[in-house]
């Protein structure tokens, strides 16, 4: 098993483009880089999605993590690897997709909802876990969860968080979130991107000051 492990983040947010279109990447980019993100994941239901992640693997500063979501099966991380993309997300645990990407080095966060799921994404070589949707379990449910988990392993949570809720999961120790429709929806101009951006930013920093 080769794990590689998650990044050292100074906010652990990831954002999700889900939608977005090439032309609109490079100026979304730059937006959630000058707010502070470091993360950014097009999922590959969007349009032309690896031609987006190029795009966005060339814009972004170096030590920014720049990769895809909704990656189900082991051709598109060969394609994901192509296009200069590091992160892979997916909304499930699937060993040979996440054992694929690992072998690329790239950083990965499988979906799971479950202690068995978590535990077949870890065997695998998950770098971190993404509870999702975060919504429907809650921080109490993720919390639970995470008593028999490694400590060593990032937890995240994705789906229905947002800023206004950073500080309920914060309170079980989860610190590594991903942002979908609170920060990006299709068609959303640039200059709102930034703004949502730069809110989910000083939330954050707010909250885990407070936890430090």
């Amino acid at each position: 098993m080769n794990r590689i492990a998650w990044p050292e983040m100074r906010r652990s947010l990831v954002a999700i483009l889900r939608g977005i279109r090439p032309d609109e990447v490079e100026a979304a980019i730059d937006e959630l880089v000058e707010a502070g993100f470091t993360a950014m994941e097009i999922p590959l239901n969007s349009p032309e999605p690896f031609r987006s992640i190029e795009m966005a693997a060339k814009r972004a500063p170096e030590g920014c993590l720049i990769g895809a979501g909704t990656v189900l099966d082991t051709g598109s991380v060969d394609r994901l690897n192509d296009a200069g993309g590091r992160l892979l997300v997916a909304p499930n645990a699937a060993p040979a997709v996440i054992a694929r990407a690992a072998a690329f080095s790239m950083v990965t966060m499988p979906g799971v909802m479950t202690p068995s799921e978590a535990f077949v994404a870890l065997d695998a070589g998950a770098s971190a876990l993404k509870f999702f949707p975060a919504s429907v379990l809650g921080p109490a449910g993720i919390g639970a969860m995470m008593a028999v988990l490694p400590k060593d392993v990032p937890v995240g949570a994705v789906g229905g968080v947002s800023e206004k809720n950073f500080a309920d999961y914060a309170a079980v120790g989860i610190r590594t979130f991903g942002l979908g429709s609170s920060l990006y929806k299709p068609g959303m101009d640039a200059a709102e991107i930034g703004r949502r951006a730069r809110t989910a930013v000083a939330a954050y920093d707010d909250v885990f000051a407070e936890a430090a």
